[in-house]
């Protein structure tokens, strides 16, 4: 498998921060591929549980506004609210990912809402397979109820993520990951005794 190009691709995957990305970003027509991959994720009862908005241009700074209007209603700290006012302005395109769950006897709640995760994560990797910078990011944005309105949510969807797509002149340095050992195990884990 040493030899194999996706899986030494996926064996280095690394998020870029999204206050390292700058221009240019998809174009179009990539991202119209990007958004096609991302959407090719598991769907039981193909309910298509999950919505996307990509947001650009001038789009960001109002969606930055929205968001800090929170804050200063909460009387945050100026940093906090500048940060809010900002935090889509870092990178050139943010595709906004909706986790839209539908009432269904036999697809639990929580199917759908890791199908949402999962369309970011496929987001990602796509985009840093295209070679662009990715991350997935959350942040208050994504719980504040206007921010979810803006982008067309309803009362009962929740927002799974922000994906910033840019470039990055840099490849980012790796992190710190657990070993194998300690996340896995193989067969049953033994019983505890209660």
């Amino acid at each position: 498998m040493q030899d194999n190009p996706v899986l030494n691709f996926l064996a280095e995957r690394r998020s870029v921060m999204a206050r390292n990305m700058s221009d240019p970003g998809p174009d179009p027509n990539a991202l119209k591929t990007l958004l096609s991959i991302a959407t090719r994720v598991p769907d039981h009862g193909k309910l298509t549980p999950w919505r996307l908005v990509v947001i650009q241009d001038d789009d960001r700074k109002e969606l930055g506004d929205i968001a800090a209007q929170e804050l200063i209603v909460a009387n945050a700290e100026p940093n906090a609210v500048e940060a809010a006012r900002d935090q889509f302005s870092r990178a050139p395109c943010i595709v906004a990912v909706l986790a839209c769950p539908r009432a269904h006897p036999k697809i639990p709640h929580s199917e759908q809402l890791y199908s949402a995760g999962a369309v970011c994560m496929m987001l990602v990797t796509a985009a840093r397979a295209a070679g662009f910078a990715a991350q997935w990011l959350t942040g208050a944005a994504a719980y504040n109820s206007k921010v979810l309105a803006r982008l067309g949510g309803g009362a009962e969807d929740e927002i799974a993520g922000f994906i910033y797509l840019g470039s990055c002149a840099e490849k980012p340095a790796e992190r710190a990951r657990p070993e194998l050992e300690e996340v896995a195990c193989f067969g049953l884990p033994e019983m505890s005794a209660t």
